[in-house]
């Protein structure tokens, strides 16, 4: 398809032509021609959004949960500077976004003119790529291009600058087809010596552990199958990453936990000792991680990821493997099966038994109270309510509520868990919510949140509230900034410099002044009534839940130590007694 139309047009058009049905925006003066023609269609839906970040989270959580990109409308100058925290919490998640930002026109670029900025130059660190179109006879073809890099390969965000006469202007249209895509081409397949040497290592293993993250879930249904069957076919434990939850199921025999930080003792223990760790779509990031120089230190490392740039990047490794996840696995399946599905399983026996013995630990214990609600139970009261429901959907913000999430709550299916992982981004769960809710109209999508972090984004209720979209805000309120809190009492000698505010809002009235229906909560013999009646209420809610203010999140692994070097509260395990009564490993 080529013909003329103008460039307005052709951004409608080419949206269109790759599938999108729905962006999330905010007008303003540089892209009210794009805005006009948006006015004179009906095949995508606009979603006006309070705030330009607010715009990208709701994008992310739409891509997150849908497997397609987002896509994103913003004006010039400061429609784009809003938007680069979203793009960045994007980039560093490995979300596919397509950024459209409206410019001044061409013959004022560089001169300072009104909501100028220069936005190729500000989002260069942040986006897979990004282009200024200047002439508007390849408007299109950027745009498809932009597509293609940002699905491409690992997912990422892209951003199109597009100046406001060339909106204006008349081009020729070219369609998908006709406009290739360019020069971006990942390697998608894997070396196959590697990979047989791989299935070698699998074979002899005595302490073999699969170690996944986002990756397999960006790559697609067939990476999580393909991940699964060999997951049940080898007998190896499996660990994910914060970004990897739901690859495979939370109720499956080999399930470890998430491992980090804040994973589980069993987990991190596993990752410690084990001789062959095989990391699939993961970035050893350092979270993850913990000291460098004692991760996993007798293991022979695999590691399977599209990225070339993340391989030996943070963790030297043995067997790298460049190639998607869903091709690799693939190959891996079929190599192993060829060679009679071999595994050491007199060496297995052993190992699960030590993985067995240290579940006994119950790293997740705390000690519930009668009194007031620790968060921990508020989580594990929200899980058993909610998980018959397999259209369930979860967000986070940022902070303490986000690892008891990750730690309380099951996820059986991958694309269900919407967080912040690597740049951590307060704020990020609200709009999330809304973009998960506007891809899935009719599913349960429950934002977990923080009050802090609740607040970044709050004005976002506006648009649930606008487009009828029943969100549920379950927001854990401590009164406190819980994780600064928390390492302010365990690192600085409890001097809670600045950790909380003192000027909460009425979360119910909150609710009410939005046109929401606000529920509070403070007794634990009252929560699951509580909880049941947001569940049961058709719209949006914000939900108040007062928990313990001064509880911590454990496990734990302090900054610069080590998997086997972790703070473990109320669980009880033979080791030292350390800070605040926690146990020290």
């Amino acid at each position: 398809m080529t013909q003329p139309m103008t460039g307005a047009k052709m951004v409608v058009q080419a949206l269109k032509d790759q599938g999108v049905d729905v962006i999330f925006g905010y007008p303003g003066g540089a892209v009210l021609p794009i805005y006009d023609e948006l006015y004179q269609q009906t095949d995508i839906q606009h979603i006006l959004v309070r705030h330009e970040q607010g715009a990208v989270h709701a994008a992310e959580g739409y891509a997150r949960s849908t497997g397609k990109p987002g896509v994103v409308l913003v004006t010039s100058g400061p429609g784009a500077t809003n938007a680069v925290t979203g793009i960045t919490d994007a980039l560093m998640d490995s979300i596919p976004l397509v950024v459209l930002s409206g410019q001044v026109p061409t013959f004022l670029v560089g001169n300072d003119a009104f909501q100028e900025a220069d936005t190729v130059g500000i989002t260069r660190p942040c986006t897979k790529h990004n282009w200024l179109v200047k002439d508007p006879d390849k408007l299109a073809e950027t745009i498809h291009q932009g597509f293609h890099v940002a699905t491409t390969g690992r997912p990422g965000p892209v951003l199109i600058d597009i100046p406001k006469d060339v909106q204006f202007a008349e081009g020729t249209y070219v369609g998908p087809v006709k406009a290739g895509h360019g020069h971006y081409h990942p390697r998608v397949k894997g070396d196959r010596e590697t990979i047989t040497r791989l299935v070698e290592a699998m074979e002899t293993a005595e302490r073999p552990i699969f170690y996944t993250g986002g990756g397999v879930i960006n790559s697609g249904d067939a990476a999580t199958q393909l991940l699964r069957e060999l997951v049940e076919a080898t007998g190896f434990p499996i660990t994910s990453t914060l970004m990897g939850l739901g690859a495979y199921p939370a109720s499956g025999k080999n399930w470890l936990g998430m491992l980090g930080m804040h994973g589980l003792y069993e987990a991190n223990l596993a990752m410690h000792d084990c001789d062959l760790m095989i990391c699939v779509g993961a970035r050893f990031d350092d979270r993850i991680t913990g000291r460098v120089a004692d991760f996993s230190p007798h293991s022979v490392k695999a590691h399977i990821d599209i990225d070339p740039s993340s391989i030996n990047k943070t963790i030297h490794v043995d067997l790298p493997i460049i190639g998607d996840v869903a091709h690799v696995l693939e190959d891996l399946l079929r190599i192993w099966k060829s060679r009679g599905r071999k595994v050491n399983k007199e060496a297995l026996k052993p190992w699960w038994a030590q993985i067995d013995e240290w579940k006994t630990v119950d790293c997740l214990r705390y000690t519930p109270s009668e009194t007031i609600i620790k968060p921990q139970y508020a989580l594990q009261r929200l899980e058993a309510l909610t998980r018959h429901r397999k259209d369930r959907f979860i967000c986070t913000e940022v902070g303490q509520h986000q690892m008891w999430a990750a730690q309380f709550l099951g996820f059986e299916a991958p694309n269900h868990w919407m967080t912040s992982g690597g740049l951590g981004t307060m704020g990020y769960g609200m709009p999330a919510s809304v973009g998960v809710q506007v891809a899935h109209p009719e599913a349960l999508v429950i934002n977990v949140a923080g009050e802090g972090s609740w607040l970044m984004n709050m004005q976002e209720m506006g648009t649930a509230v606008q487009y009828r979209l029943p969100v549920k805000q379950f927001i854990l309120n401590n009164e406190r900034l819980g994780m600064v809190r928390q390492w302010q009492t365990l690192l600085h000698g409890g001097r809670y410099s600045h950790s909380w505010s003192e000027a909460l809002p009425d979360f119910v009235k909150l609710a009410e002044a939005f046109g929401a229906k606000g529920i509070k909560c403070s007794d634990p013999a009252d929560l699951d009534d509580a909880i049941a009646e947001m569940l049961a209420y058709d719209g949006p809610v914000i939900f108040d839940c007062l928990v313990e203010k001064h509880e911590n999140c454990f496990p734990m692994i302090p900054s610069g130590r080590a998997h086997n070097d972790m703070l473990l509260g109320d669980a009880e395990t033979e080791g030292a007694i350390g800070t605040k009564g926690a146990v020290l490993v």
